[in-house]
């Protein structure tokens, strides 16, 4: 008996069905065994747009339905109540936080925009229980605490809670959130409650972000859901209903309406995948040597815009990295890589009246091609007219284009080679040979070989790609866990969470004998000193083939009414997806001026926005992110009376003036996932002063003004309303408490206290050296969970202004405005940024290669970058080397760049620039990535700003130069001399 899997992709405009003949598909025919595809318009209701297209394949494909395996379909519509902020569709959701006094500085919700907010934000919880990263329990859970918490819930007419966790992924046991809903429900049956660790990683505020989203549209998950199964009823189609997630793989339906968010953005990964197995791609791989694996690109012309690809070997896209975001909210979903330019097949091409150069794109026709085009009667010159006149196409009529002149259809074409081999060349990351898979209606654009491809391949079938792809989805199984050694070798822990990802894809329906490990992810963490790693693995395989198909019942009776309720209409809430943290969005930043009065700068939502990513710019790799930190400074901005977050200039100081110091310490890891209670600095802050017996303070300073914590002073400093001085003790960030430039001069940091959440202070008097502090200070920082407050001994005015690097507030400040501004103009922001300050550009590449390991408690490790060819490459005023590597060693913050051979081999180096010179790598938004963030395939700029003159002493490199890091080459500078940064406060309280 024939078998046969049916694939829907549900696109804004087309809806896609293929039906696959199962034992066809598994050889190499020529037509991969799709029996029949179809291609209708989206129904407004989705569901009968889904029917009619099955129904379709069914009559086309002439098969015997009983043998229909499986309906696989790919659908935005379970999140199209978020995209669309419709209240009709959302419930509000109570967020149940186990932390215990943990995570309160952030609340949830501190990123929604804050139209979506109203609609959802059903009040928080903040319950006993949460872990810390070693698996110990922050608190013990308190059952009465849980009851009463449903009971409070359900009197305010609340029907679903989030429950959120610390480090709740790395619960294997289930102790903590699954032990909550259960006692939730026992009080309270008639909740849903989705647990955080079901929906994302570790990154507890992105994870929380997710579980609130999918929360919300529970409702509608299960309303969609009855609609499918309506259809499949009335199809009398009684085999499994799939949907198909974000990653490519699928879930059964029931799952699905559970997890909805986990299924908002499968059609780009349907098309890839779907292309691949249409160019028999997935046979050819298994009888290639590992050295000739050529790189796969699919390439998908639209009407509009070119997608673009990477597909690895194991067949799936490969993933971007960094956040997502879910109608305007940040989270960590899984998505793969696309590079979209502005080509396609109704592209406008332009002529330059007076040059008559030709330009092609962004604009276009769109689905007007056949009103507008020229060989279609219309007075638009467009892409497609351009290949009709070269005689490459059959579209129209060809006499309409006649008239055009030869050197414009020349141009034109040269100008869509270019673009094409450019878009190309920007997702290619390695020398080996390139195939690029042609799919979409615009695909009759590329009219010749292109250059850098090896092969060109349009597969057949390419028009229902996506709903190929849908059929053939895989089964998979992930474990993402932070694992301790505690003895066991690295290859016993990472085989025994393959056998998990392997068994777990086996439960979902995957066949035993086509399972594979697919992916496999080894992440040390930052200052962890017990060899904890992050351990993603993941296995997929094909869904099994029953052994024994018995002839399929009579097609069960639905519970649930055949037609759908009427929704009524629709319910929008003004501005509901505006983004809160993007106050700069509206503002002509050119002409903003920051609030400057009597030599005190207040700072505004636009500003705390500007430092950010100038913190990220200073960040040389630590430091650790930004966006938290930048959140709490809303928050701070937001909720205390105008005025008191403010900013003055060290030349300000008296003297005599008392300054005191915090900052975050531990590990990024912990910092990002058992945030703050908000109480730490400002314990750490009353302990010092207590203890040196400082009754009152005038001021604070930033530690380092590289990544996070150089934002983290400003909500101690507003809660003791006192101002932050226009500087920092690094000039950059610095792995260790004795890099502070206080401290290289004599400035002693003790006594120095540790604190966190709990209430725990823990105060060093006085070390022999300084080195010996931080020793101190990380044994009692492991001990506390690897996120503490510390504050060091506050100093007085004069040291601040004789041995503090000033302005770096506001260095940072114009850095961000440099970046955002060449941002929202589409110029080079590398050339803002040494606009802002001195500097150089080292290198413009794609990162081939990352290798991390623990060495005393750091992340160590290096990074290697490809070059990038000449017509990918911006146009910078700089030129940087094109013909080598670079490679970046790291601990935590980078140590040197070096030009290399493309293995990054120490033979191989030429050292360009070292430390205590910044080196920053950012990525093509202009945003610092921190050494933690680094993945392969991203394309970045390396740059370099001189160091404060306070580095480049003999006591300064001994700590922060090459030496202090045991390096045994010389320093290696820009060329550029250090240029003291300019004061915001002296520019604008003119």
């Amino acid at each position: 008996m024939s078998l046969y899997r049916i694939g829907v992709d549900v696109g804004g405009t087309n809806t896609d069905a293929a039906i696959l003949d199962i034992r066809a598909a598994a050889t190499s025919t020529p037509g991969r065994g799709v029996l029949a595809s179809h291609k209708a318009s989206t129904t407004r209701d989705i569901t009968s747009g889904i029917e009619a297209a099955i129904r379709a394949v069914l009559r086309d494909s002439g098969v015997d339905q009983s043998g229909v395996l499986s309906v696989t379909i790919g659908t935005t519509h379970f999140i199209n109540a978020l995209v669309e902020a419709d209240a009709r569709r959302l419930d509000r959701v109570a967020v149940v936080r186990l932390c215990g006094p943990f995570t309160r500085q952030l609340p949830p919700f501190s990123d929604f925009p804050v139209g979506l907010r109203s609609i959802l934000d059903g009040g928080v919880y903040y319950l006993d229980g949460g872990l810390e990263i070693d698996g110990r329990e922050i608190e013990p859970l308190n059952h009465e605490q849980i009851r009463q918490t449903a009971r409070d819930v359900v009197a305010k007419g609340i029907n679903v809670i989030a429950l959120v966790g610390v480090f709740s992924p790395l619960d294997h046991d289930g102790k903590h959130e699954e032990e909550c809903r259960r006692i939730l429900l026992q009080e309270a049956p008639s909740l849903q409650v989705v647990c955080s660790h079901d929906i994302g990683p570790t990154g507890f505020l992105e994870r929380e972000n997710a579980t609130i989203l999918n929360a919300s549209i529970l409702r509608t998950g299960h309303r969609v859901k009855k609609g499918f199964k309506r259809a499949m009823h009335r199809l009398q189609l009684t085999c499994p209903l799939f949907l198909s997630q974000n990653d490519g793989t699928l879930i059964d339906a029931d799952t699905a309406a559970e997890f909805p968010i986990k299924t908002f953005a499968s059609g780009p990964t349907n098309s890839m995948t779907g292309a691949a197995y249409l160019a028999g791609l997935d046979h050819k791989r298994e009888n290639v040597a590992d050295d000739e694996e050529p790189q796969v690109l699919v390439v998908d012309i639209g009407g509009t815009t070119t997608d673009v690809c990477a597909l690895l070997p194991s067949g799936f896209p490969r993933q971007a990295p960094g956040f997502v975001e879910v109608g305007g909210v940040r989270t960590a979903f899984s998505m793969p890589e696309v590079v979209s330019i502005g080509l396609g097949g109704g592209s406008k091409v332009q002529v330059e009246p007076t040059t008559q150069n030709v330009t092609v794109g962004p604009g276009s026709v769109g689905h007007l091609l056949q009103q507008e085009a020229r060989v279609f009667g219309g007075k638009t010159l467009t892409a497609s007219d351009i290949v009709v006149a070269l005689g490459k196409a059959k579209l129209g009529d060809p006499e309409l284009v006649k008239d055009v002149p030869a050197h414009i259809i020349e141009s034109g074409r040269k100008e869509l080679k270019k673009m094409l081999e450019s878009v190309v060349e920007q997702m290619k990351v390695s020398s080996a040979p390139v195939h690029v898979l042609l799919v979409g209606g615009g695909a009759l654009l590329v009219t010749e070989d292109l250059a850098g491809v090896d092969k060109c391949i349009v597969p057949i079938h390419q028009g229902a790609a996506n709903a190929v792809g849908a059929a053939i989805a895989k089964v998979s199984g992930e474990i993402d866990v932070v694992e301790i050694p505690e003895g066991r070798s690295e290859k016993t822990i990472v085989d025994a969470a393959c056998a998990k990802a392997i068994d777990m894809a086996i439960s979902k329906g995957a066949a035993k004998n086509d399972v594979k490990i697919v992916e496999i992810t080894k992440t040390p963490l930052q200052y962890m000193s017990n060899g904890a790693m992050r351990l993603q693995v993941r296995a997929v395989g094909h869904l099994a083939i029953p052994e024994e198909l018995t002839p399929p019942p009579s097609p069960p009776v639905i519970s649930v009414q055949e037609t759908e309720d009427d929704e009524g209409e629709k319910v929008s809430v003004p501005d509901a997806l505006t983004p809160t943290y993007k106050p700069s969005l509206h503002v002509d930043l050119d002409a903003y001026r920051p609030d400057v009065q009597n030599g005190t700068w207040y700072l505004s939502e636009v500003d705390l926005e500007m430092i950010a990513t100038g913190c990220g710019v200073l960040g040389t790799g630590g430091g650790g992110p930004t966006h938290h930190e930048y959140l709490k400074g809303l928050d701070a901005l937001r909720n205390n009376p105008k005025g008191r977050l403010r900013v003055i200039s060290p030349k300000a100081l008296k003297d005599d003036a008392m300054i005191c110091f915090g900052s975050w310490y531990g590990s990024p890891s912990v910092i990002n996932e058992r945030i703050a209670g908000g109480n730490e600095i400002v314990t750490g802050i009353n302990a010092v002063n207590k203890v040196v017996g400082n009754k009152t303070f005038d001021g604070m300073y930033i530690d380092e003004i590289g990544g996070g914590n150089g934002m983290s002073a400003f909500p101690p400093a507003v809660h003791f309303d006192v101002p932050v001085v226009d500087g920092d003790a690094m000039g950059r960030a610095y792995p260790t408490m004795y890099h502070a430039t206080f401290s290289v001069y004599g400035h002693s940091l003790t006594p120095c206290v540790l604190s966190d959440a709990r209430g725990n202070t823990s105060v060093v008097m006085s070390t022999d050296n300084p080195i010996r502090l931080e020793s101190l200070l990380r044994t009692t920082v492991i001990e506390l969970g690897l996120g503490c407050a510390v504050c060091a001994n506050p100093l007085p005015g004069s040291v601040i202004k004789s041995h503090g690097v000033p302005n770096t507030v506001s260095q940072a400040w114009y850095l961000g405005r440099a970046v955002h501004n060449a941002r929202r103009k589409k110029t080079s922001y590398v050339d803002a940024i040494f606009d802002v300050c001195a500097g150089k550009l080292l290198f413009t590449g794609k990162i081939v290669d990352v290798r991390r390991y623990i060495g005393g408690g750091y992340t160590m490790g290096s990074v290697v970058i490809a070059p990038l060819s000449e017509d990918e490459r911006e146009s910078h005023k700089q030129d940087v080397p094109s013909d080598r590597h670079m490679v970046i060693p790291f601990q935590n913050e980078y140590l040197y760049a070096a030009l290399s051979d493309a293995d990054g081999t120490e033979a191989s180096q030429q050292v360009v620039c070292t430390v205590p010179d910044l080196i920053s790598i950012l990525g093509q938004d202009g945003e610092g990535i921190g050494s933690q963030d680094l993945r392969y395939g991203l394309r970045v700029n390396v740059v370099a700003l001189p160091a404060h003159p306070l580095w480049k002493t003999d006591k300064g490199m001994k700590v922060g130069g090459p030496e202090g890091f045991g390096l045994k080459i010389p320093y290696t500078g820009v060329d550029n001399d250090f240029v003291e940064g300019r004061s915001v406060i002296d520019e604008f309280g003119a």
